[in-house]
C-alpha cells in the first residue's frame, strides 16, 4: 500500500502506535485507490491531493436535521430519483473527493452513481458543522469545489445561524437562488416544487 512509513523504535504506553503508522503511506502520498480501499470500511475522511482529511463526529442534531431533509427529498422524488445520506464518496477534482451529508441525483441509475464513487451529482447538500473549520470548510472550500464539479444545486444547511442557503450554478458560478432564516422558506430549482420551511428544520418537535 504506497510508499510506507519506517519507524526504528517501539511504541511505549502513553504514546500513540507509531508501529501502526507503518501499515499506511504518509499524508501527502495516498492514492486514490488507497483512499477508497481504506474508506470501504469507514468513513468521515475526505481525499485532498493525496491528504487524508478527517471530519468532525456529526452531533445528534446534525444527524437528524440530515434524516429529516432526506426523508422529504424522497418523498418528493418517488422511485426514479435517487436520494443518499453521508457516506457517498463524490468526485469534485482530479484529486479531490469529498463526503456530502446528503446527494441528489434526478435518475438513480444515473452512470455517473458508481458503486464506490460518484463522478458528479445532480444535488449536494451540507449541514454546517460547529467545528472551528466547518464554516469555512462548507461556505467556501466545498462551495468551489461543487462549482468547479459542475454540480447544478448546493444547499448550505446551518444549524448555527438557522439560515438555509440554496446556491444554483449560472454561466459557471454559483449564485444565491433562495435564502430563508428562522420563519422563511428555501425552493428548489432543479426540483420543481420542493420547499423547505427553516423554522420546521431547526426546531423539531
Amino acid at each position: 500500500m504506497g510508499t510506507l512509513v519506517n519507524y526504528p523504535i517501539r511504541s511505549k504506553p502513553g504514546e500513540p502506535v507509531w508501529e501502526l503508522a507503518t501499515h499506511y503511506p504518509p499524508q501527502g502520498r495516498w492514492t486514490e485507490g488507497e483512499y477508497l480501499h481504506y474508506t470501504d470500511s469507514r468513513r468521515g475522511m475526505e481525499f485532498n491531493n493525496g491528504t487524508l482529511e478527517f471530519l468532525p463526529m456529526p452531533t445528534r442534531t446534525h444527524q437528524e436535521i440530515i434524516q429529516l431533509l432526506f426523508l422529504m427529498l424522497l418523498e418528493h422524488m418517488g422511485r426514479n430519483g435517487g436520494v443518499w445520506i453521508a457516506g457517498i464518496r463524490v468526485r469534485t477534482l482530479p484529486d479531490k473527493i469529498r463526503e456530502p451529508d446528503i446527494v441528489v441525483m434526478l435518475d438513480r441509475n444515473d452512470p455517473r452513481a458508481g458503486e464506490r464513487l460518484f463522478e458528479g451529482a445532480d444535488m449536494v447538500m451540507e449541514v454546517v458543522s460547529d467545528d472551528p473549520d466547518g464554516r469555512h470548510r462548507d461556505y467556501e472550500v466545498k462551495r468551489a469545489e461543487y462549482q468547479a464539479a459542475g454540480i447544478p444545486e448546493y444547499w448550505i444547511v446551518d444549524p448555527i445561524e438557522k439560515r438555509i442557503t440554496v446556491l444554483v450554478l449560472r454561466n459557471g458560478n454559483y449564485t444565491e437562488h433562495s435564502v430563508a432564516p428562522e420563519g422563511g422558506q428555501v425552493e428548489s430549482s432543479l426540483l420543481s416544487g420542493f420547499r423547505v420551511e427553516a423554522t420546521g428544520i431547526f426546531h423539531r418537535p
